[in-house]
C-alpha cells in the first residue's frame, strides 16, 4: 500500500515527454547550468552506455573521450535540470551495459549503426503502392 502512495506522489515530478532512446545510441543531453543569477545550457554528448531504474529513479550514463581521456556522466531521466535529450545515432547493441568499451579506443570503440529507414518506408510504400493500382484500375475500367 506504501507503495502506491508513493508512486502516485511521484507521479507529479515525472517528465511528460521523453525522448525514446537506448543503450548504445549517441545523444546530446543539454543541461541546465545556473551560475549565480544567470543560467545556461551546457551540452554533453557522447554514447549511451547504461540505464537503470524506473520511475522518478531511472538514470543513464553517458560517455565520451575528451582529450584522450574517457569521462562519464549519470543524468537522471525526469531531473528538471536537463532541458532535452536529442539522439544523433542509433546504435547497434547486443548487450544492456556496455562497460567494455571503458577498455576500448579509437575503431574499436564505435558501435555499428541501426538501419531503421527500410523498417519504416516498407508499410508506408507497401500501403500506397496497393492502393494505387487499385484505384487506376477503377479508373481503366470506368473510362
Amino acid at each position: 500500500m506504501a507503495n502506491r502512495i508513493v508512486e502516485a506522489v511521484e507521479q507529479a515530478y515525472l517528465k511528460k515527454q521523453v525522448p525514446q532512446f537506448a543503450v548504445g545510441d549517441t545523444v546530446d543531453v543539454a543541461t541546465r547550468i545556473i551560475e549565480g543569477e544567470k543560467e545556461r545550457i551546457q551540452v554533453f554528448s557522447g554514447i549511451v552506455i547504461a540505464r537503470k531504474g524506473c520511475g522518478i529513479n531511472e538514470t543513464f550514463t553517458v560517455r565520451r573521450i575528451v582529450n584522450n581521456e574517457g569521462v562519464e556522466r549519470i543524468f537522471p531521466l525526469h531531473s528538471p535540470f536537463i532541458a532535452s535529450i536529442s539522439v544523433d545515432r542509433s546504435g547497434r547493441s547486443r548487450r544492456a551495459k556496455l562497460f567494455y568499451l571503458r577498455e576500448r579506443t579509437g575503431k574499436s570503440a564505435r558501435l555499428t549503426e541501426k538501419r531503421r529507414e527500410k523498417a519504416e518506408e516498407a508499410p508506408a510504400e507497401g500501403a500506397a503502392g496497393a492502393a494505387a493500382p487499385t484505384e487506376t484500375a477503377l479508373a481503366g475500367s470506368a473510362g
